[in-house]
């Protein structure tokens, strides 16, 4: 026996654990009423503040500021420290402190001699000698690849030096390895999700490093160039849904919550944002550029990688609750979505904090070494930025989850387009809560078993 199809209709209007229907057209205006004028404003601050290109300076040959080609070592042998002079320190026979137990290795240590030949730039096929004392932090050996600091202004024998080693390959196979495994395991999302990637490294180093460096207010810069890294990245990831909208628009609240307490907290800190070499080159080369606002802007930028994933995710979540169980009113989607992400915020909260500490291990170690106590390396203003910044950081992602979350509980359950269909009313349902075929209606007088005819008398 035949039993009846359902029609497309009653297809239409059955639950399923794919993408959730589309929103209300009254909706989708309200959200584009909101984003269309936002976007545009950051398209008209992306042409005004344009640099096209980083200013020229004249290099100073101080740290990076340094010309640099690549070079080969060609032969390394071991000779004497003390014939080649590498003590720079004459041995006193004191161990006690480091120059002393520098002096003294130096002295009677075995060095390594390198010839180095240069294979870049005006100079290709030059070689020269690099010494190698035995405690250097950096060893070199036969067939490595280096890279070379240039000195135009040095005596010809002292104008190339070794600055560091060549890490090309194995940084472009791990970086290649990284690709891979993105578009295996996350396939069409996972390719857009670098391509995205790329965009965002495009806008850092063609906008929002130049801008700065033009003498562009940072903070300003920090604000439209993560707008822009924000708009692609969400919008090619997650598609130009409602759902990602209502994700973009919790990230731009929260971002703006980041900048305005940066702002406060590094003003009344009196954060400088010069504290190491890095920064004090930075200024002195630039002079005319904001410091502290430098410090805002990586602020900023710093929080947005992982706003996105919070943001995503509550929208995300009061979503598919809905899709469950489309009956939930606002209220209680927030309420479920609310706990969902406070789990969130214990993860990443905690991500960050140690995301910051392990990256600043080393000057941890120095304030444990000089048996500081937590006060003064807190009040540090080298260790007092990096607490600014993830305070600061850390209130804008926990502020996001229940904005975000109270923007999807709004926008989902104001929509009716989940439960009145494409086409018309729903269809009446059964018990089980599915539309019921002609075969089952009442009506049709006919018996549970989908026979026809007359119910037998008992």
């Amino acid at each position: 026996m035949t039993h009846p199809q359902p029609t497309p209709e009653q297809h239409g209007h059955t639950h399923s654990h794919g993408p959730a229907a589309p929103v209300s057209k009254h909706l989708r205006k309200v959200i584009a009423a909101v984003l269309i004028p936002f976007a545009a404003a950051v398209v008209v601050g992306l042409v005004m503040l344009w640099p096209g290109g980083a200013p020229a300076h004249e290099r100073t040959g101080v740290g990076f500021d340094r010309q640099t080609v690549q070079g080969k070592v060609t032969a390394v042998q071991r000779v004497d420290c003390k014939d080649v002079n590498a003590a720079q320190v004459p041995p006193t026979g004191d161990t006690s402190t480091p120059e002393g137990r520098e002096a003294q290795q130096a002295e009677t240590g075995s060095c390594k001699k390198a010839t180095v030949e240069v294979g870049s730039g005006k100079d290709k096929g030059r070689t020269f000698t690099e010494i190698v004392q035995p405690d250097a932090p950096r060893q070199l050996k036969d067939g490595q690849g280096v890279v070379v600091a240039y000195a135009p202004d040095a005596p010809r024998d002292l104008q190339y030096s070794v600055t560091d080693v060549n890490r090309k390959f194995p940084m472009a196979l791990l970086a290649g390895i990284f690709a891979l495994a993105v578009i295996v395991v996350g396939r069409m999302k996972g390719l857009m999700a670098l391509i995205a990637l790329a965009v965002s490294f495009a806008i850092l180093t063609l906008f929002i490093l130049p801008a700065i460096l033009q003498g562009s207010n940072p903070l300003v810069v920090a604000v439209v160039g993560a707008s822009a890294i924000m708009l692609i990245a969400l919008y090619a990831c997650h598609g130009l849904t409602a759902r990602t909208s209502v994700a973009v628009i919790g990230t731009l609240i929260s971002l703006l919550l980041i900048g305005l307490l940066g702002s406060l907290f590094i003003g009344w800190a009196f954060l400088s944002g010069n504290t190491d070499d890095n920064t004090g080159l930075i200024h002195g080369l630039y002079p005319d550029i904001d410091m502290s606002g430098l410090l805002l802007a990586g602020v900023i930028i710093g929080s947005l990688g992982v706003l996105d994933d919070v943001t995503v995710t509550q929208t995300s979540a009061v979503w598919e609750l809905h899709q469950a169980d489309p009956k939930m009113g606002p209220r209680a989607l927030y309420r479920a979505g609310i706990r969902i992400g406070r789990d969130h915020i214990a993860s990443v909260v905690n991500t960050l904090v140690l995301a910051y500490a392990g990256a600043a291990l080393p000057l941890l170690l120095l304030f444990s070494i000089a048996q500081s106590s937590v006060g003064t390396v807190a009040n540090s203003e080298l260790v007092a930025a990096e607490i600014v910044r993830t305070l600061v950081g850390s209130i804008g992602l926990v502020a996001s989850v229940p904005v975000t979350t109270a923007l999807a509980a709004l926008v989902v359950s104001a929509d009716r387009t989940g439960t009145t269909g494409a086409s018309g009313p729903a269809a009446p349902s059964g018990p089980a809560g599915s539309p019921q075929t002609p075969a089952e209606s009442p009506a049709r007088g006919s018996s549970s078993r989908g026979g026809r005819g007359r119910r037998r008398k008992p």
